[in-house]
């Protein structure tokens, strides 16, 4: 008979196997307090992810015109804030930007079911809050990201954005069933108040996190500083051919993005619980590429992982265009939605990593909110693209633009050296000192 002593040591064993390792980032307190953060803030992003166009697809019988143009609205604040907010967030405090954007979305999405109630609810609305979405993300979603490597030593940010979307990962598991139920019970506009309190516990958790900021920028002229950062990412090479790439992506994806839930609610005859727990598999997805994107990417390097994303998540889309509905549409549907998460993740902890590596503290702001502006000015024509393919010629064909172009990006991407050769992160003295330093000396 095994004795208690023995027992507990098997326990033990047992239990070691669940533990952090000893230089884990989440055995760092502030890391640990960013991480929690970002896994309640995207609980509260999923029911949002949901809510919002499943309220104007069900409620409101949006057409997919008018899903475009909210795909649009919230995309819009992007191409007109970007640049100056690159400038702006190099002369502030990143962390309150941040703080107060967690504070603002949840005020937004928590006036769809004041209206509703109200009886005031309509498309336009939707679009102004979308906007008002897009416009907080501009900002605090560059001060986020720069918030990171304030916290995160350079050469553990693929480590960091990994763990970071593994947490946005196990929300994506969870939340949209949890997001789907909720709908279900109390209708789309209300399950958007959850979004408020789980924004409002995140941005609490963040109050009070010490990083080491850098903002040296408060006496150089704004519009001189405005082109410094232009001129520092189209000098670097390797900027300029990620931004084409995530750019050309990114209006893929939004051209798919626009059609989805139509082609779901629609096509599929999907319930809001059946779009809850069919993203799921986006979930599943994310978590399977968070939690071993660090160890495919030591093995082929950062430059080839990013491109096995644009191939994964272009390959969803097309499958989604190509499968007859009848028979194989929902199992299409689930599977798109999980290639599309695991692509995504592997793409943006890639792109995310490689382009802070190369940058000089001073100059993030600035770097993030141009790349952020390159590669999001394509997704508006991309929304409109989408809407237009689904109203006139069919929803299918959105998917397959979507896919067919991907696909054909990935294939042209992985012939330029420049990013297949990739199997490190770069140098920041070789690939980011020099161009800032001979662009400040003039």
């Amino acid at each position: 008979m095994m004795s208690i002593a023995s027992l507990r040591s098997q326990l033990r064993v047992w239990f070691s196997r669940f533990s952090l390792a000893p230089d884990d980032l989440l055995r760092d307190r502030t890391y640990r307090r960013l991480w929690t953060s970002i896994l309640i803030s995207s609980f509260g992003s999923q029911v949002t992810l949901l809510a919002i166009p499943l309220t104007a697809a069900v409620l409101l019988h949006a057409s997919p015109s008018q899903m475009s143009f909210l795909v649009a609205a919230e995309l819009t604040p992007f191409a007109l804030l970007s640049l100056p907010t690159g400038v702006i967030l190099d002369r502030v405090r990143k962390l309150p930007v941040y703080v107060i954007g967690e504070l603002s979305i949840g005020l937004g999405v928590a006036t769809v079911p004041v209206a509703w109630w109200l009886h005031l609810l309509s498309i336009h609305w939707l679009y102004v809050v979308a906007f008002v979405i897009g416009a907080v993300n501009t900002t605090a979603g560059s001060a986020a990201q720069i918030v990171l490597t304030q916290i995160v030593p350079r050469e553990r940010l693929v480590e960091a954005h990994a763990k970071n979307a593994l947490a946005t990962s196990a929300a994506e598991v969870t939340g949209p069933g949890a997001a789907g139920a909720l709908i279900k019970m109390f209708g789309a506009p209300l399950a958007l108040i959850v979004t408020g309190g789980l924004l409002f516990a995140s941005s609490t958790i963040l109050r009070g996190v010490r990083v080491r900021e850098h903002s040296e920028l408060s006496r150089t002229e704004f519009w001189k500083s405005l082109a410094e950062g232009l001129a520092f990412v189209r000098r670097s090479r390797l900027l300029m051919t990620m931004a084409s790439c995530v750019g050309l992506w990114q209006m893929c994806n939004q051209s798919a993005t626009v059609v989805q839930i139509l082609y779901a609610t629609r096509q599929l005859g999907l319930s809001e619980r059946g779009v809850g727990l069919s993203y799921v598999a986006l979930g599943c997805g994310t978590v399977l590429a968070s939690a071993n994107g660090h160890r495919v990417v030591r093995h082929l390097g950062p430059g080839p992982t990013m491109v096995m994303g644009f191939a994964i998540s272009g390959l969803g889309w097309l499958l989604l265009a190509v499968m007859p509905a009848r028979f194989w549409g929902i199992p299409t549907y689930v599977a798109m939605l999980f290639l599309f998460g695991s692509g995504a993740v592997f793409i943006f902890i890639n792109f995310l990593s490689l382009r802070q590596s190369v940058t000089p503290a001073p100059m993030l702001g600035r770097m993030t909110s141009t790349v952020r502006w390159l590669i999001l000015l394509p997704a508006i024509p991309g929304a409109l693209i989408g809407g237009w393919l689904g109203e006139h010629l069919g929803l299918r064909s959105a998917l397959g633009f979507a896919g067919g172009t991907t696909l054909l990006m990935a294939a042209l991407v992985w012939q330029r050296p420049i990013i297949r050769s990739i199997r490190t992160l770069p140098s920041l003295k070789a690939e980011a000192v020099t161009p800032y330093s001979s662009e400040s000396s003039t």
